[in-house]
């Protein structure tokens, strides 16, 4: 993970999954050192473009982060601690519960 901070009385660490070769953006909740969920951010291929032109990952987590940060904190806020995951997909975006997805990974 490459970034950490808080809100409220969690930590949060995200960052790209490392050496994925599809774009997997991972925000690792953890309160009082233990983990309490994940939120996820997934691109599918055929929808990077709508993002960044050129698919570059780190150029579409910099103009996106604001947006992406806002969501967690909303998660938050309602106490939904189940591990999600927000997909983007060429016709739109869904939320879905990361657990029961067929093509669940891990952060690590």
């Amino acid at each position: 993970m490459e970034n950490v901070w808080t809100y409220k009385n969690v930590e949060i660490s995200e960052g790209l999954k490392p050496g994925s070769k599809t774009f997997r953006y991972f925000f690792k909740v953890l309160e009082s050192g233990q983990r309490k969920c994940n939120y996820c951010v997934w691109i599918v291929d055929d929808a990077l473009t709508r993002f960044d032109p050129s698919k570059n990952f780190n150029a579409i987590v910099a103009s996106r982060k604001d947006t992406w940060h806002q969501w967690v904190k909303a998660k938050i806020d309602d106490c939904d601690f189940r591990n999600r995951v927000l997909k983007f997909e060429k016709a739109g975006q869904q939320e879905l519960n990361l657990s029961e997805m067929s093509d669940h990974v891990t952060p690590d």
